[in-house]
């Protein structure tokens, strides 16, 4: 069985972001002396029409989102925790960028987080990762049915 070290969690504020935070925190417990690295990634193509504000706005509640993820692992036992925010193309960033940063050897993530129609349009983040990744990867589909102690 792999002992992971380093485990990557993307979240994004949906239901299946909650489903893998979920994961992780089992699978963190189940891995003594790994390390949690939740990420979120600000989709910046979105806002290069757009003021300053609003851009800091998406950061805000980014930091608040984390923030949050990390008040519960912390409340769940888990002690090795890092938060980052990153900017660009989740696609391209979880699976290269993050994971290559923090030497990860899992990445989790919820199976979908867009809207039909975008994932229809370009694709969903976490088929990209999987194609990806040079680490393993756990798309989570489901809630996950038992309490996490």
């Amino acid at each position: 069985m792999n002992h992971y070290k380093s485990i990557v969690l993307a979240v994004d504020g949906s239901k299946e972001a909650e489903y893998a935070f979920c994961k992780s925190i089992d699978v963190v417990k189940r891995n003594k002396d790994a390390k949690l690295n939740i990420v979120n990634v600000i989709e910046t193509h979105s806002f290069e029409a757009y003021d300053r504000a609003i851009y800091e706005e998406a950061e805000q509640r980014s930091e608040e989102l984390l923030n949050g993820y990390r008040e519960q692992a912390e409340a769940k036992g888990i002690d090795k925790i890092r938060v980052l925010i990153e900017y660009g193309s989740p696609k391209n960033i979880i699976a290269n960028d993050i994971a290559k940063k923090v030497q990860a050897d899992l990445i989790i993530c919820g199976a979908k987080g867009q809207n039909a129609i975008e994932r229809f349009l370009i694709g969903s983040v976490s088929e990209a990762v999987v194609r990806s990744a040079e680490c393993d990867v756990l798309v989570i589909r489901t809630p996950v049915l038992h309490a996490v102690k």
